[in-house]
């Protein structure tokens, strides 16, 4: 499946600008939520090939969208590739149970947009 639409939910201005001006410049449609609750609203209510989830985020927390959106049998959510992406430290075995029901699991420190965009073409062979 060609990843066309992406769903950034990320609450850091900086970060959110810098992906978002990325990905729209590698011909990627985008939508930008910053915080959880609206970030959920948006997955539910509009298919998206990639979906991109910060942790820590206002209102609801990363994970908390996760699990909704894993759980959800809308015709929309299920057919979306999931990444998370956090500077948030976690232990090994809360990351292990993550890191299972998504598709890729990004340390914001260590992604600059080249590697995301490598990391979303990956997703998309």
């Amino acid at each position: 499946m060609a990843i066309k639409t992406i769903l950034c939910i990320e609450d850091d201005r900086f970060i959110g600008e810098m992906y978002v001006r990325s990905l729209q410049k590698a011909g990627y449609a985008v939508d930008w939520v910053v915080d959880g609750n609206d970030g959920l609203v948006a997955a539910r209510n509009k298919p998206y090939d990639l979906i991109i989830i910060d942790i820590m985020l206002p209102e609801r927390r990363g994970d908390q969208i996760l699990d909704a959106l894993r759980n959800d049998t809308s015709d929309l959510v299920p057919d979306s590739k999931i990444i998370i992406m956090t500077n948030f430290e976690q232990d090994e075995e809360s990351r292990a149970a993550l890191t299972s029901r998504v598709d890729g699991y990004l340390i914001k420190a260590d992604v600059t947009p080249r590697i995301l965009l490598d990391v979303i073409k990956s997703l998309s062979a």
